[in-house]
């Protein structure tokens, strides 16, 4: 399902001017997170236009415009407007020319002007729309910030996800959601997990019920989003099942197409599930820094056994 923009949150989230005030933006959205230069719309070329995208004016195709024959201005610009491009956005402040507003109300466009450099504007609209328009999903569990490293930790209901949690937070981390973790794929590398508005920063613990972590340990204790790195399944130990010991070989869990690590790590009495987490998170943070632990005994192990085997003849 794609999630739309309205024309009115984007005019509000970057402070823009409506120049065509006869153009009525309540229910007019965006539906694609890139942006588009019509330069080449300017000069005449339609082929592969990007209609569908926010429209972009700097001073280049601003200037160009000026200097056109007028005939030529009228055509290419009605060939534009009647595109029915969601939306055409001025940058540097610069005026709306007479013939945009005849054929932005002739199609019902709204055009906009920001006071924003052209660079520094589809810097920011890009970033903002990929994150506000990004696939998302749902998933139950708890998410912290540990160490820098965003740890959702999973498992069935019960498991002890939130006391997990409790601990990690009163060591010092940082806590983002419980129950409901909303994750955005921003990227084909990054995935960013908040908590729905109405639960943010509370957390239930069985036996106690609903504490505000906020209130309790203060603001250091929470954030707002966290990157998802790693992922920590809880599970009850089964004896018949083996076990990774060593960590060679990484297993994965897919998270809207993006591969996220994810240890399972079986629940028995008296196995301190915080530290083990805590664990977790900086060998991972070693593995991106290029250290692989048991990459590096395995080496040390085969360096002894060449040794005792001595010098080949």
């Amino acid at each position: 399902m794609a999630h739309l923009v309205s024309l009115k949150t984007l005019m509000e989230e970057f402070d823009l001017q409506l120049l065509t005030e006869q153009v009525d933006i309540k229910d007019k959205l965006l539906t694609h997170p890139e942006i588009n230069r019509p330069a080449l719309q300017f000069a005449g070329f339609f082929d592969y236009f990007d209609s569908d995208r926010l429209q972009i004016v700097g001073i280049v195709e601003y200037t160009y415009l000026q200097r056109l024959p007028e005939d030529s201005r009228h055509v290419n610009l009605r060939k534009i407007f009647a595109h029915k491009i969601p939306c055409m956005v001025i940058c540097r402040g610069m005026s709306l020319l007479p013939e945009m507003d005849s054929y932005a109300t002739e199609f019902d466009v709204p055009v906009f002007s920001t006071e924003a450099s052209t660079t520094d504007f589809m810097g920011e609209v890009i970033r903002w729309l990929r994150t506000q328009m990004a696939p998302r999903t749902q998933i139950h569990g708890v998410l912290l910030d540990v160490y820098g490293v965003g740890v959702l930790i999973i498992g069935d209901s019960g498991v002890g996800k939130s006391e997990t949690a409790l601990e990690m937070i009163k060591r010092g981390h940082r806590f983002v959601a419980d129950d409901a973790v909303e994750i955005k794929r921003v990227s084909h590398e990054t995935l960013v997990g908040s908590c729905p508005k109405n639960i943010q920063y509370f957390l239930e613990l069985r036996g106690i019920g609903i504490i505000d972590v906020q209130r309790m340990y203060g603001v250091e204790s929470v954030r707002a989003t966290q990157s998802i790195d790693l992922i920590i399944k809880l599970e009850m130990w089964d004896d018949k099942r083996e076990y990774d010991r060593i960590g060679l070989t990484y297993d994965y869990m897919d998270v809207l197409g993006n591969k996220v690590t994810c240890h399972s790590v079986p629940i028995r009495p008296g196995r301190n599930l915080a530290i083990i987490c805590e664990a977790a998170a900086l060998n991972h943070r070693q593995r991106k820094m290029g250290y692989n632990a048991a990459s590096a005994l395995t080496e040390r192990i085969m360096v002894d056994i060449e040794d005792r085997r001595g010098p080949r003849r």
